[in-house]
């Protein structure tokens, strides 16, 4: 069963391709989007992964949960927060 995860405090710099790279080394990843400003372009800090399994969530959270996720953009790494998505309201 698929499942949606939630990505926080993501460095500016980081792409949806570096984000799917990052997660898949925990599993399948069908989908990873960066959220951006509709005007600007500029990424909002934050974004979402959809795994393929549970079982890879559950791997992604704990490989990547309160660790430092590097942009690649000459900036400081930062630490990113890794949870389950809620459903919209």
């Amino acid at each position: 069963m698929e499942t949606k995860l939630f990505v926080g405090s993501l460095p500016w710099g980081v792409s949806d391709e570096m984000l799917r790279e990052a997660f898949e080394q925990a599993g399948t990843v069908i989908s990873a989007r960066v959220i951006t400003d509709r005007e600007t372009g500029r990424s909002r800090g934050f974004g979402f992964v959809e795994m393929e399994t549970t079982e890879g969530a559950a791997a992604a959270i704990e490989m990547w949960n309160e660790q430092e996720f590097d942009a690649q953009d000459g900036r400081t790494p930062r630490a990113i927060i890794v949870n389950e998505a809620r459903p919209r309201d």
